[in-house]
């Protein structure tokens, strides 16, 4: 289970808002939980303009039952050309790790500290299962993603249900994880997982879930 005073992703996801998606109180009842987050830095001792500088930088990931059971962390040392890229790169990654760890049938709530990623994979989300759906947000994101958000949008068909939450970078634990990838190189070595959460009670469904009413935005 979930160590003493650490949320578990869960909670978190419970209490946060869901873009462009309603979040019935079935959304308890979430499979799995995947938490990423990206880094990115310019590193220092090149003049401005220097095609020679280096970008630095990390992926973050933690992925967590229903339970709170860990399934997986990633810590990622990432050279990517600006912060948009690396959280498109951390969440690609962490589908991929997630989908080779649990079943085609899995729920999944997606935690992300990037507003507009967020909204995108909701979006798409939307669009992907419901031809007839017209979006209310048109998906967006950057070019020098490549072939990231192709990957994300392939993985997102891999699970029955998957939709993407909004938090604070402060609440993110993956944020730790992508910021300081030497610090927390040692997660890397921890044995690979594959845990089914308990069955859920059915009694949950009569306690929905706060309200998402005038939340603020999370993006940094």
């Amino acid at each position: 289970m979930a160590a003493y005073g650490r949320p578990t992703l869960r909670d978190l996801f419970d209490e946060a808002p869901t873009p462009h998606i309603a979040h019935p109180p079935r959304t308890h009842h979430r499979d799995f939980y995947l938490a990423t987050d990206g880094s990115y830095r310019e590193s220092g001792g090149a003049a401005p303009g220097d095609d020679a500088r280096e970008f630095t930088g990390g992926l973050g990931v933690v992925i967590e039952t229903r339970d709170g059971e860990r399934v997986a962390r990633l810590s990622v040392p990432n050279r990517a050309p600006d912060n948009n890229v690396a959280e498109y790169r951390a969440l690609h990654l962490g589908l991929d790790v997630l989908a080779a760890r649990s079943p085609a049938d899995a729920s999944v709530g997606v935690l992300i500290d990037h507003d507009a990623l967020a909204e995108n994979l909701n979006a798409a989300v939307l669009t992907d299962r419901s031809p007839g759906f017209e979006p209310t947000h048109s998906v967006s994101h950057p070019p020098a993603i490549g072939l990231h958000w192709r990957g994300i949008r392939s993985r997102l068909r891999d699970f029955a249900e998957i939709r993407a939450a909004r938090i604070g970078s402060g609440y993110n634990p993956a944020h730790p994880l992508a910021n300081a990838p030497d610090e927390y190189a040692h997660v890397n070595s921890e044995p690979d997982r594959c845990v089914l959460p308990e069955s859920p009670s059915t009694g949950d469904d009569r306690y929905p879930p706060p309200s998402r009413a005038d939340r603020g935005s999370a993006s940094d």
